[in-house]
């Protein structure tokens, strides 16, 4: 029992024989031919005409997705780590809204359905397991979690004040209602989207506008430099790491032994 299992796991969680590469890109045919079908489901007149084979494929792709959890849970020696990650909840997020919406029946319940049935769209984020780069991101957005947190507070702050000062110059009569409006004004105007809903119509209120407009280009421009810096440092790290023993390169910067030789790695 305990061979067999190691071997499930070795196709499920590792990707450097044939039947786990194997594995790997049926599951991921699965999840993309999954999304399609959430896609699909959405349109009235697809989904009238194949509601049938539509509900089909969907039922089979669950009924797979749900072995394939339930072979990571039985696989894996810390199960409640696995259920409680980032994948593990993203696995049960792809299965679970199609067997709540069997006990969710009626008219009432009808809008709800239809929500659950959506969130099976969150599938797709089980595609960034198959990205190497994904989790050199994810590394880099925790070496700049401090700097950004700074600066997303200093960017709130900002947008209170200029929305305070544009609610006092313009005032309601030119749409500026209240506080939260003009910080929602501000937000659309210093991300420079700039939906035009709402606009000043004051000398004073247009040049307030245009400075935050200028600001705009240099809020955005501050995150992607922190985050860039981050990750390009992250992906030295994975990328030049070399074994003392067989002097390959391209380990991981968590490694504890080589990928290649088995030798333990120095830190």
């Amino acid at each position: 029992m305990n061979s067999i299992k190691s071997k499930v796991r070795h196709i499920i969680f590792d990707s450097d024989t044939k039947p786990a590469k194997l594995f790997d890109v049926l599951l991921l045919w699965a999840i993309l031919l999954s999304v399609v079908v959430v896609m699909l489901d959405s349109v009235p007149s697809i989904r009238d005409e194949y509601h049938f084979e539509l509900y089909t494929i969907e039922w089979v792709l669950t009924i797979l997705f749900t072995i394939e959890y339930v072979l990571r849970i039985w696989t894996i020696k810390k199960a409640f780590n696995y259920i409680f990650s980032f994948y593990g909840m993203i696995d049960l997020l792809s299965v679970l809204p199609t067997y709540l919406s069997i006990f969710l029946s009626g008219s009432s319940s009808l809008m709800v359905i239809r929500t659950l049935r959506l969130m099976r769209v969150f599938r797709i984020l089980r595609l960034v397991g198959f990205v190497k780069e994904a989790k050199m991101l994810v590394e880099a957005l925790k070496q700049a979690r401090y700097k950004l947190t700074v600066f997303f507070g200093f960017v709130f702050s900002l947008t209170v004040v200029i929305g305070t000062l544009m609610y006092l110059i313009e005032g309601p009569e030119n749409g500026f209602t209240s506080i939260p409006v003009s910080i929602y004004w501000t937000i659309v105007t210093l991300t420079t989207v700039g939906y035009g809903d709402i606009s000043p119509h004051t000398v004073l209120g247009r040049s307030l506008a245009s400075l935050v407009m200028l600001l705009g280009y240099t809020i955005i421009a501050i995150p992607t430099g922190i985050v860039s810096v981050s990750f390009f440092r992250e992906k030295a790290e994975f990328t030049t790491r070399t074994c003392s023993n067989c002097a390959k390169e391209g380990q991981e910067h968590d490694a504890l032994y080589c990928k290649f030789c088995g030798s333990h790695m120095k830190t």
